[in-house]
């Protein structure tokens, strides 16, 4: 995995849709007319023009929501990106939480932290903001201090983890009292066939990795976290299938008779509260 999406951050200048991607979470890999970054990223919420005004690369088309347009940021706010790939949403919730305030991003890929850094020159060069870090590590195991958090986004990455209830436990370890979590995530609607389980492209794309949305519902809440709210968007499968792209062709040749990708699997937005503790003063 880590490998797969090295490949990804050294081909950045090659962006998702503009050459033969290595595979990811929105990434075509049998078109011959492949989908673009930006695109992609404009079906799932994303504005054109702050699209525009992002570093070059920091759109690799991995996106399966828009976090940063749920995590109603704040300026002051100080910002947690669980696998923040080239900077993307960093960059668009740094202008957000302004020079008060703090994003951090994650990764645990080499090559994509250099990517996220050396793009992080433009973000300063354009916003006139050096509020913005990427720091190399697991989600798993967050290089981030315990409540020092106020809130944590992530995009299309949970379901990658191999141990998401661990993911989960970190997110609620660095939560300030009172602070939130805003995830896109892909979640199941149903079980997936053995066949598509077994698909490597199919778990570096975001889906053979995923669970059923009531067990994501659980490891949330599990974690301690309050007022968990999951909402699917079937529509993102469905304009991936609709557009022909690679990985969901290939899916949907292995399900079924009667049956298509956005039966078994969507994009999940996920947001969710960490509760305030007697004397925290967040209530």
């Amino acid at each position: 995995m880590r490998e797969e999406y090295g490949a990804m951050a050294r081909g950045a200048g090659e962006r998702c849709g503009e050459a033969t991607p290595v595979g990811g979470c929105c990434c075509s890999t049998a078109r011959k007319e492949p989908l673009s970054s930006d695109f992609l990223a404009e079906q799932i919420g994303y504005g054109r023009e702050e699209l525009a005004g992002l570093p070059e690369g920091a759109n690799l088309g991995l996106s399966c929501g828009n976090p940063t347009a749920i995590a109603g940021l704040e300026p002051g706010m100080v910002v947690l990106d669980l696998g923040s790939g080239g900077g993307f949403d960093v960059f668009l919730a740094g202008p957000r939480v302004g020079a008060g305030g703090r994003v951090i991003g994650v990764d645990m890929t080499a090559d994509m932290i250099e990517l996220a850094r050396k793009n992080t020159a433009s973000y300063v060069k354009a916003t006139g903001l050096a509020n913005v870090e990427f720091r190399l590590g697991e989600i798993e195991h967050l290089p981030v201090a315990d409540g020092s958090v106020d809130v944590v986004i992530s995009n299309c990455v949970i379901n990658l983890s191999p141990d998401k209830e661990q993911v989960w436990r970190e997110i609620a370890r660095v939560l300030k009292p009172g602070g939130r979590v805003a995830a896109s995530d892909m979640a199941l609607l149903r079980p997936l066939p053995p066949e598509v389980k077994s698909m490597v492209s199919a778990l570096v794309g975001c889906v053979a990795g995923a669970v059923r949305m009531e067990e994501y519902r659980a490891m949330v809440e599990e974690a301690g976290l309050k007022e968990v709210v999951l909402t699917p968007k079937k529509g993102y499968v469905e304009a991936l299938v609709n557009a022909g792209d690679g990985l969901y062709q290939q899916i949907a040749s292995k399900l079924p008779g009667g049956t298509q990708p956005a039966d078994y699997v969507a994009s999940v937005d996920v947001v969710a509260r960490k509760g305030c503790g007697c004397g925290t003063g967040c209530c």
